[in-house]
Order: C-alpha cells, then structure tokens, then sequence
C-alpha cells in the first residue's frame, strides 16, 4: 500500500487501554488542583520577575482538561503543590514561547526534506513521529526545537479519543557525524520535553545508532529523566510495537511512503486543524468549562463533563467511573 499523508486513524482494533480508576485520595487532589485552577483569571505574560498579566485566553481554558491535570498530578507523583506550579510554569511557557501561534508556513522550510513525519499509529494506537535525521536540511538553531514543538503539537493534535502519549520513532540509518544537535540544544529539548509535555512519551524506538549518536546520548543520559529512561528501546524491530498496514516499508512494514512536501505539508496542517476545530466547537458547545473531558473533546464516547443547566456548580467535578470510558 502507498501512503502521501498521515493516516487519520489507527489500524482497526489498535486502541489506548483504559486509563486506572482514581483513588479516594489522587480523586481528592485532582479535586483541589481543579479548583485552583478555575480560580485562574489571569497569569504572567513571561516568566521575567514582575512580568504583566493577562486573562487566560478561550484555547488556554480548553488546554486545562481533566487529562491534562491527571498528567501534571502524575508527573509529580501526586504532590498537590509541585503540580501546580508545573502547570503554571507550563501556561506561562506556552505563552512566551509561542506554541499556539508557530503557523505551517513558518515552520515549513524546516520540514522541506521530510525530516520529520507523522504517519501511522502503533498497537496501543499512538500516532506515531519519525525523527529522520539523514534529512537533516537547515544548521543548529532556535527553530530547529521550534520545529519539533510544532510536530509534537501537531501528532497529539491527531491522536484518537482516550490516547494522551505518541510513540517516537528515531531512526538514524545514513546519517552523518555532525548530524546530532548540540548537547546544549538537546538538554533544551528534555527541558522541553520533561517540563512542558509530561506523560506525553509513550515509547521511544531508537534504531540504527552509530558509535557517535552512542556518546551522545550518554552525556545526555543525566538529564534523563528515570521515567523516561524506562520507555526508550533501542534496535527493536518496530514492526513488534507497529501494525504493519501503518509502518514504513523501509522500516519494516507495508507503506510505500516517499516524502513529498508540497502534498504531505498541507495534508498534516489541515487534518490537525480540522480536529483542533471540532474540538474548539465540542468545547464551546458544552459551556468552556475547564476541566472537560479530552476523551469528548476528541469525539469518544463520553459526554462532556459540563454539569446540566438544572444541577448545581459542583456537579462540574468529575465522576471516578468516567476515567474507564475510552473510545476505540
């Protein structure tokens, strides 16, 4: 089979297993983190000390999601306070970095030779994210880690209801010494990584290392986090983690996939456009609550956790029996 964009959905039956029922105590804390958060009106435009601030926007209320806060609460193994500070640090972030405002044509030069690819899911139905630095095609700079926020946001962007991780894909079959980033544009993107997308790694395949990618990654090991360690494998076949029908052929599967920008580019902003949209309108219809239910906002079978117009405000707090509904 030929593939010139990315695949809307996940090969059928490969779905995101059910996440684990809360606790009376992890319910009780995601309780309380909501709540302070929906005390959030406004927020430091910049991380600067002193820095001017703003009313939280419509698309960063709608970010703030019941998962979204699960993450930050299980990034943190449950600590109440350090959660919440992440999840500050991280709006701030976002604001001052410009996640939401990186369009397709600016970042568009970087992706030129298909260095980046977002095609397939896996079993567990990730979407998946090919880094192929054999394409590499721009110098060492800024908008090199730009360009990869922006690929991250764009294959979360299509992930299906009930999936919060993706799964990485690093293959580094023919390319050059030099290739790498720099130590210091890599331990920015753990930052990145670590901070700002918790819970976000699903897996990590890494596959055709040579000797200088090797040492790389072992001055990068100590800023790894051990989490994160846990879901790197290295030289695994990808067709044991991938269905077949959605892997490249040159990595083992069935997908004839030749890269061609002026098609695959566009194909990617506008299915990640078209799902940010409905999500916007799920969001809007149901109130613009925050805290609302991802698995509704991607289209799953759950409702919105918005309370009825008749019930009271507190009716708005999720129920514990709604974290076993995922959708195929």
């Amino acid at each position: 089979m030929s593939a010139i964009g990315p695949f809307p959905h996940p090969a059928e039956g490969k779905k995101p297993a059910a996440p684990p029922v809360l606790t009376a105590d992890q319910q009780k804390k995601y309780d309380e983190l909501l709540t302070t958060v929906k005390a959030w009106t406004t927020l430091p435009k910049t991380s600067a000390k002193g820095a001017e601030e703003e009313a939280l926007s419509d698309p960063e209320r709608m970010w703030l999601t019941r998962e979204c806060l699960l993450r930050y609460l299980r990034a943190t193994k449950w600590n109440l306070p350090q959660a919440t500070q992440r999840l500050r640090d991280t709006v701030i972030w976002r604001r001052e970095y410009g996640t939401d405002k990186f369009t397709a044509e600016y970042i568009s030069e970087e992706n030129a030779t298909g260095k980046q690819v977002t095609l397939g899911y896996d079993n567990e139905g990730r979407p998946c994210l090919y880094l192929l630095p054999n394409k590499q095609n721009t110098k060492n700079s800024p908008k090199q880690v730009e360009h990869l926020v922006y690929m991250l946001e764009r294959t979360l962007d299509i992930a299906p209801p009930g999936q919060e991780t993706l799964a990485l894909l690093i293959d580094f079959r023919n390319s050059s010494a030099g290739s790498q980033p720099s130590i210091a544009t890599g331990r920015q993107v753990l930052s990145i990584l670590q901070n700002h997308y918790p819970e976000r790694l699903g897996r990590a395949l890494i596959t055709h290392l040579p000797w200088y990618i090797t040492a790389f990654l072992k001055l990068l090991s100590p800023f790894i986090d051990p989490v994160t360690k846990t879901k790197m494998r290295y030289n695994e076949p990808l067709n044991d983690h991938i269905p077949a029908s959605q892997l490249m052929k040159n990595a083992g599967g069935e997908v004839d996939f030749q890269y061609d920008h002026s098609v695959y580019w566009p194909a990617l902003a506008k299915l990640a456009e078209d799902r940010r949209r409905e999500r916007t309108e799920r969001w809007e219809k149901a109130g613009k609550i925050v805290g609302e239910s991802e698995i509704y906002l991607w289209g799953g079978e759950e409702g919105s956790l918005a309370a009825p117009p008749t019930a009271t405000a507190t009716a708005e707090a999720p129920q514990p029996s709604a974290e076993t509904a995922v959708a195929a």
